[in-house]
């Protein structure tokens, strides 16, 4: 069995009719990235869009989400993280907190404190402990100049 391929006979000038005009630019890239990333919005982001939705008249509030690419969900979502307060949380920069030099200062000098409080009371019980050891020393030597077993 043999198959016929018919071909298109196309007349001069005329191009590729399945083709549109400049459609090399304007096709997205085929080329899938290999790992989906989500979109993230920064907090002043979504306060804008919020302001700007909400500034927009009613026609017009379709325009705004297709010219930023949202949907009404995220609308309604940062609504409520607005009210609730969330958003204004998450307007401070992110990352590590400024470093309180007082309270480094502060945190240093009471470990010091506790640091010669230990070595003070180690220096009080050798105090002690020398006193008594005084004391004792001057009782046996006052007993063996009254000692009556001394023969000379």
């Amino acid at each position: 069995m043999t198959s016929k391929v018919t071909t298109l006979v196309r007349s001069a000038g005329m191009e590729d009719p399945g083709r549109v005009v400049n459609d090399a630019t304007q096709r997205p890239d085929p080329e899938v990235p290999e790992r989906a990333r989500r979109r993230t919005f920064t907090a002043k982001y979504k306060l804008e869009v919020l302001a700007a939705y909400d500034a927009a008249p009613d026609g017009e509030k379709g325009a705004v989400l297709r010219r930023e690419g949202l949907y009404s969900s995220h609308i309604t979502e940062w609504r409520k993280a607005r009210d609730v307060g969330a958003l204004a949380g998450l307007a401070a920069p992110r990352g590590r907190k400024r470093r309180d030099r007082q309270a480094e200062q502060i945190a240093r000098l009471q470990a010091e404190k506790q640091r010669l409080e230990q070595e003070l009371a180690k220096t009080r019980a050798v105090v002690d402990v020398q006193a008594k050891l005084h004391a004792l020393l001057e009782t046996l030597s006052e007993s063996a100049d009254i000692d009556p077993r001394s023969t000379r």
